[in-house]
């Protein structure tokens, strides 16, 4: 599929069947995260692949009740392995495990899968009910799976702003 093609018809699906994603998807969704560009290519990203009924009522405790994802990912960084920008101090950790993100979300699309992006979590839940080091910030959790049959985009989806708004060409 051409590219914008993928983007556009990419959403947030918060509607999965119970099908299970098959284990070589679960791979090309690896593959996808480990081939995300990051700051000086120190990959500092660190997932955890959470599929198992045990580890996703573990996730449930987290995220919210109104997803029932058959897959998720727990996207997080290691603080020790990021890119530190001298001027400032700013590291690299979110914008990494972003892109990463980002990466798994449109194979996942190409794959036939739905996602979402769930930022509202809360994070002293995933560390503790994963047992997170100190060091392992979580910073998304990517639901996934097949789409119900009813499952749809939301009202706000082909929404955009005009592209004047958003850039500036000088």
């Amino acid at each position: 599929m051409d590219f914008l093609e993928l983007a556009k018809s990419r959403y947030s699906c918060r509607r999965f069947s119970d099908r299970q994603v098959e284990d070589e998807k679960i791979e090309k969704l690896l593959e996808a995260a480990r081939l995300a560009p990051t700051a000086v290519n120190f990959q500092p990203q660190r997932i955890i692949v959470v599929k198992s009924d045990e580890a996703l009522n573990k996730l449930k405790k987290g995220i919210s009740p109104n997803l029932n994802p058959t897959l998720a990912f727990i996207i997080s960084y290691d603080k020790n392995a990021c890119w530190v920008r001298e001027y400032d101090g700013a590291s690299s950790g979110e914008v990494d495990a972003s892109i990463v993100a980002t990466h798994v979300m449109l194979e996942a699309a190409n794959l036939g899968l739905g996602s979402t992006w769930v930022m509202h979590f809360n994070p002293f839940v995933v560390e503790e009910e994963f047992e997170l080091e100190d060091n392992i910030i979580p910073v998304v959790v990517l639901v996934m799976g097949y789409p119900a049959v009813d499952a749809a985009p939301s009202a706000n989806h082909t929404k955009r702003k005009d592209i004047n708004e958003i850039s500036k060409i000088l």
